[in-house]
């Protein structure tokens, strides 16, 4: 058993997968980066100095039965219940642009495969009959145009 998963370990797809994997999870940081460092606060500006990820709203009051907050940590260390929708606009917009990035990349790929990979010639379907020289199907052994015997 040991034998077989060493086998399906050193596959190439499977390693190309972990190789992915670990590039897609950096890239999920750059990219959540360029969301919340870059994207949100000049919108967040542009809407009178937001700050998307402290939009929330309070569930349910903390400890001492306050329901307004400064900022996210404070209503979280006074207990209350909070619905984060300025972290949700957040991780929607990174999903957005992985999303994206990885349409744009496979679109590249795709179009580099087509380019410099060879055509390959489909199989002919038909063949000239040798004494009558019409068109017929590869499998016949007959023609249906003279009647004449193909050889196989």
């Amino acid at each position: 058993m040991l034998k077989e998963f060493r086998e399906f370990a050193v596959k190439g797809n499977v390693v190309d997968m972990a190789v992915g994997i670990i590039i897609g999870g950096a890239f999920g940081t750059i990219v959540k980066s360029l969301v919340d460092d870059v994207v949100m606060p000049p919108i967040g500006l542009g809407l009178g100095g937001l700050d998307f990820s402290q939009l929330h709203i309070v569930l349910k009051a903390g400890k001492d039965g306050a329901t307004e907050f400064a900022n996210l940590a404070a209503a979280k260390e006074a207990g209350a219940v909070t619905l984060n929708w300025g972290n949700f606009v957040n991780n929607v917009l990174t999903f957005l642009i992985v999303a994206f990035s990885v349409f744009m990349l496979v679109k590249s790929l795709n179009a580099a495969k087509k380019k410099f990979a060879p055509e390959e010639e489909p199989e002919p379907d038909t063949k000239d009959c040798p004494e009558c020289f019409m068109s017929i199907p590869v499998k016949a052994t007959r023609c249906g145009h003279c009647t004449s015997q193909l050889e196989a």
